[in-house]
């Protein structure tokens, strides 16, 4: 395994000057000396105490130089305030590098850290992407007996909020942010006006989310809406009983040898935060990712149904910049090479992805803090583009 901990730098000219291209296209990685602080171990293969096995880039058919080339290009652009860069391929930690760099947990003030393997980030958005994971668990286990179901007959203690169009809406057209209410996040999260703060800060977030007016016709239209998210959480709790960091706890994350989970808290209910508030360490993180690469098994250990895997990450809706969604993920292609290369990924605000490249068995894990800056789309698109996949397809 390559492991790298570095500190920042201030220049990344480079990067900015490749951001368009890198979206969807790659020709060549960035020649750029490695650092002499970059070294790799003997790559010998051991389970730690986080349950991954380790080995050397080039034993998982990994350009090293690559990814050395990565690490210095990072350390030497402060602009992209990087946290943390992990890789794993055929079921192995590869490459695993830490920076220093400020960052803000939900909403406080921002503050340096120095960031490593038991250091927790913030999954923001990727948060979406564990609870639509546990909705198969829920379904595999009987607590909900369908996705076409009609919401308000998941959702019973808000029949007051039904009407004839809203009964339209079913558990699937939430999985696909396709319920047709009006919502609105285009606004900064700063704003009062954008519809997730007003759920964050209301005493019932579903209540809020039910009493959207409609807008358009459920399953036409994708417009991303972190209410479809609560409103799931509030069905797995109806079902169960227990709020959805007991759900997720009890059912995806003790299998998967999670020890260490938190979730934020909506300020208006006191409720965990199921759209954006998880935090986790970043190798349990790359873990749910080779969850989803390996179909729903972690060690040999059934923990997610494979249909279940599948649909979640099929195309569904066609959504921004190229992208198509599926359930609670997102699903793009990337060029390098001259070879097409399709991805699956969960994607969080600040510049979290967890890309999962099926066709070169590869899983990717990018921790940023650039959050509120267009800066967050390119860099993960740079890791992934002009480094990582070239590195896999020497």
């Amino acid at each position: 395994m390559l492991h790298v901990v570095m500190s920042a730098g201030a220049a990344c000219g480079i990067l900015r000057a490749n951001a368009s291209m890198l979206l969807f296209h790659c020709e060549s990685a960035a020649m750029i000396s490695s650092s002499p602080r970059a070294q790799e171990s003997d790559g010998a293969p051991a389970t730690d105490a986080s349950g991954w096995d380790g080995a050397k880039p080039a034993d998982v058919g990994l350009d090293p130089q690559a990814l050395r080339q990565m690490a210095e290009t990072f350390a030497h652009c402060g602009e992209a305030n990087v946290h943390a860069i992990l890789v794993a391929r055929q079921g192995k930690l590869a490459f695993e590098q830490y920076y220093s760099g400020e960052d803000t947990e939900w909403g406080k003030p921002a503050a340096k850290v120095d960031f490593g393997p038991d250091v927790p980030h913030d999954l923001r958005s990727i948060s979406k992407s564990v609870v639509a994971l546990t909705v198969g668990i829920g379904l595999e286990q009987g607590w909900i007996r369908d996705i076409d179901a009609p919401v308000f007959s998941l959702l019973p203690a808000y029949a007051d909020l039904w009407t004839p169009e809203k009964d339209r809406i079913t558990l699937r057209h939430l999985l696909t942010m396709s319920p047709g209410l009006a919502w609105n996040e285009e606004v900064p999260y700063s704003d009062p006006a954008n519809s997730e703060v007003r759920m964050s800060r209301a005493p019932d977030p579903c209540r809020v989310v039910l009493s959207q007016p409609v807008s358009h016709d459920p399953g036409l239209v994708w417009t991303y809406n972190g209410g479809t998210t609560a409103l799931m959480a509030g069905i797995l709790q109806a079902a169960t009983g227990k709020t959805i960091d007991q759900v997720v706890h009890e059912n995806l994350f003790l299998p998967l040898g999670i020890r260490y989970a938190h979730w934020a808290r909506l300020p208006g209910s006191g409720l965990p935060a199921a759209a954006s508030g998880l935090r986790l360490r970043p190798l349990d993180t790359l873990k749910l990712g080779q969850l989803v690469l390996s179909r729903g098994l972690w060690r040999n250990q059934r923990i997610v149904p494979e249909a279940w895997i599948e649909t979640a990450t099929a195309p569904h809706m066609n959504a921004p910049g190229a992208m198509f969604y599926g359930f609670q993920f997102w699903l793009g292609r990337s060029l390098v090479n001259g070879r097409e290369v399709d991805w699956v990924a969960g994607m969080g605000y600040g510049g979290q992805r967890l890309f999962i490249v099926p066709s070169l068995d590869l899983v990717v894990l990018v921790h940023a803090g650039i959050y509120a800056s267009a800066a967050q789309d390119w860099v993960g698109a740079t890791v992934l583009n002009r480094f990582v996949l070239p590195a896999a397809q020497r």
